[in-house]
């Protein structure tokens, strides 16, 4: 079959496809003399439907499933003879005819799509690479120690006026114009003072007060406040103070050390457990932010056009999976999200796909079984019964796949970690962690 392909930018072709009109008809008729022996209708007995009512009724089904199996099978063949990786979906659609010009002789059809780009790696040796570095001191032991024990901070009731860190309970009640607005009033309201719960003025008006005092102060609401018929405008708030519990810490001791899952209650242990799990934790980032850095190494200097077609898929799949991360949190589903918010993830997302499937071709980084297998026993460390969740990830192909890719990833930063040019940088542990 002679194919002229027609090329109408760097990625985009066209092709012209020609089904002759009488294989079409033979196929039809075939068809519905096969549908013919099975079909059932009301009045006749099963097989015994004449053709030309199983025809009538199902013909133009049966004419446009098999123009539909036509176009796909000349499309097919012409992209192999032409040696043509197609990317995404081809748009396919009757040929224009030139007026005055009729052909029943053939169906014909134009069908344009997007091929694969030439991905051209290039000397990685010019790749600048910074390896972030990060060491657990026993400051952010004691740091992550402290954490701990506010999070399980518990109240008690206080017999002096109100300090940062307390827990108080008010009644307030808002007003613009003297007029009470929706949301601004409250009874028995609980809050910790300083925790950024509430806005600064109010944190600030409720600092020294004491049991059954009341105050009046003016609170002005940021511009972009959520409440939009408030935002902007200034509000007067009367506080009246009615409960004041200072928090208190958990003892440093063995029920502690308990509590955190150390059966014999050992502080040393219960330590040890948690700069272990630093440690766990800090790796994890520092190799997240490794990767990132590589990738984005990647993206910048391995210059190609991605096809529009997969970019456009891959939109889909972001807002889908937007979708369902806002579904996890509650938010209604009919929040707009416009695809150009994800037009730039996307295209990074398919020309970095593109050129880690190259290099992976091209210097055999696919990921071996005892990679995957270091992977999930990695994974599974922080578990108390590793071997179930060895194999959780072993019973499901989909699971196991993710695996795969993450440990082919990890070959892709190898080898170009290996080439480039890699610089050390030392991190702070807090801005590692997100704490800075």
């Amino acid at each position: 079959m002679a194919v002229t392909v027609e090329t109408v930018s760097a990625l985009e072709r066209r092709i012209n496809l020609s089904i002759p009109a009488d294989q079409i008809e033979k196929e039809v008729a075939s068809r519905l003399q096969r549908m013919s022996r099975t079909v059932r209708m009301q009045g006749f007995r099963p097989g015994k439907v004449p053709l030309r009512i199983v025809a009538t009724q199902y013909g133009p089904q049966v004419r446009s499933e098999v123009i539909g199996d036509a176009i796909q099978k000349n499309f097919s063949e012409a992209v192999t003879e032409q040696k043509l990786r197609v990317a995404g979906y081809p748009h396919i659609e009757p040929k224009a005819q030139a007026e005055g010009a009729a052909n029943d002789a053939t169906f014909e059809f134009v069908a344009t799509f997007e091929v694969y780009p030439e991905v051209v790696i290039g000397d990685l040796s010019l790749l600048s690479i910074e390896r972030p570095q990060t060491a657990v001191s026993d400051a952010d032991v004691e740091q992550t120690v402290e954490t701990l024990r506010k999070q399980r901070v518990r109240y008690e009731p206080v017999s002096r006026p109100s300090a940062a860190g307390d827990r108080v309970t008010v009644d307030f009640v808002g007003k613009i114009d003297g007029i009470a607005f929706d949301g601004g009033t409250a009874s028995d309201f609980a809050f910790e003072v300083g925790a950024g719960q509430m806005l600064p003025a109010f944190d600030t008006a409720a600092v020294g007060m004491a049991e059954g005092e009341a105050k009046t102060f003016d609170l002005a609401f940021p511009a972009d406040y959520q409440g939009k018929e408030v935002a902007g405008k200034t509000a007067q708030f009367t506080i009246t103070m009615k409960k004041i519990e200072g928090g208190v810490l958990p003892a440093l001791d063995a029920e502690f050390a308990k509590s955190l899952g150390v059966a014999d209650g050992e502080i040393a242990k219960m330590k040890a457990d948690i700069r272990a799990n630093l440690e766990r934790e800090v790796k994890k980032r520092l190799q997240a932010r490794l990767k990132g850095g590589v990738m984005q190494a990647l993206y910048e200097n391995v210059r190609l056009e991605a096809p529009k077609a997969l970019i456009s898929m891959d939109v889909e799949r972001l807002i889908e999976q937007a979708r369902a991360d806002l579904a996890q949190r509650g938010v209604k589903q009919d929040v707009p999200l416009p695809p150009d918010m994800f037009q730039e993830q996307a295209k990074k997302r398919v020309s970095l796909g593109l050129i880690l499937n190259e290099l992976v071709k091209s210097n055999g980084l696919e990921a071996r079984p005892d990679q995957v297998r270091a992977v999930i026993d990695e994974f599974a460390q922080s578990y108390e019964d590793p071997s179930e969740v060895v194999r959780w990830y072993y019973s499901d192909k989909q699971r196991l796949s993710e695996v795969e890719a993450l440990a082919l990833e990890e070959n892709v930063v190898n080898f170009v970690l290996g080439k480039g040019k890699v610089t050390d940088l030392t991190v702070s542990f807090d801005e590692l962690m997100g704490r800075a």
